[in-house]
């Protein structure tokens, strides 16, 4: 069983989710640690950012979020970006940043 590695940033933006979002997220994160592989429409690939990277698919009343994570490291699941999507496609900016904080976890 892995363990979980949060980015601050994205500690900081989990904090701000209302209760049921964030239990839901922690059962994702829980089945991410025992080796689960989660698939559409929960999690799907994100290759653009690198090779075993993913993105969680959440939906609550306040909005769509996307939470990004990495699962080939050693001992944890790496969680190095979150956001509240606001258009069809993920933009160049927050995939540029996801990729920096995956470098700078790694």
């Amino acid at each position: 069983m892995k363990g979980i590695r949060l980015h601050k940033q994205v500690a900081k933006e989990i904090e701000r989710l209302d209760p049921f979002t964030r239990r839901k997220l922690a059962e994702l994160f829980t089945l991410l640690t025992t080796g689960e592989s989660l698939g559409l429409p929960v999690s799907r690939p994100m290759p653009v950012i690198a090779n075993g990277a993913h993105e969680l698919r959440l939906k609550d009343r306040g909005g769509q979020y996307r939470v990004f994570y990495f699962t080939k490291h050693k001992d944890a699941v790496l969680i190095f970006h979150f956001l509240k999507k606001k258009t069809q496609g993920t933009p160049h900016h927050e995939i540029e940043i996801a990729q920096s904080r995956l470098e700078e976890m790694l």
